[in-house]
């Protein structure tokens, strides 16, 4: 990877949807050559996906919940890491050092799908030790994009 690379990087990041003909205008390199580097950055795994981002106030999901998650048995936490990555709702799943313990990020319509994902989905695995819910009443900034160096030194 090289200082062209992170600038297609950059570019992508901004708007995945961008023509590569508008991202080799915009670095000074030919439009094949463009297409080409962003097939290997593809093939290497350094792009993993494109996603679109939806407003989820059009699709009943404006709360978002974090909820901790204490396990029973800490040998079992990738087996509960699989199974709660398949809850729809759920859009992440992250280990907590120190704690043994899992923190999710989800996103329902209101309080009666919150709960009922609570108690249904994530209290009723007979591995889950305790959970500890946290509202988010308002969110600044969200995002996926990775901080990329300036330039490779």
């Amino acid at each position: 990877m090289d200082d062209t690379d992170l600038q297609i990087l950059k570019i992508l990041q901004k708007k995945a949807r961008v023509p590569n003909v508008e991202v080799a205008r915009k670095i000074g390199m030919a439009p094949s050559a463009v297409l080409e580097r962003i097939k290997k950055l593809e093939a290497q795994g350094v792009i993993e996906g494109y996603e679109v981002r939806l407003n989820p106030n059009m699709f009943h999901g404006s709360m978002i919940a974090f909820i901790q998650i204490k396990v029973a048995f800490p040998n079992q936490l990738i087996k509960i890491g699989e199974k709660l990555s398949k809850i729809e709702q759920i859009q992440e799943v992250h280990f907590l050092a120190g704690e043994d313990c899992l923190m999710v990020k989800l996103r329902v319509s209101d309080n009666c799908e919150l709960e009922t994902i609570l108690r249904t989905r994530i209290a009723s695995l007979d591995i889950v030790k305790e959970t500890k819910t946290f509202i988010a009443l308002s969110t600044f900034k969200e995002s996926a994009k990775i901080m990329l160096p300036k330039t490779l030194e």
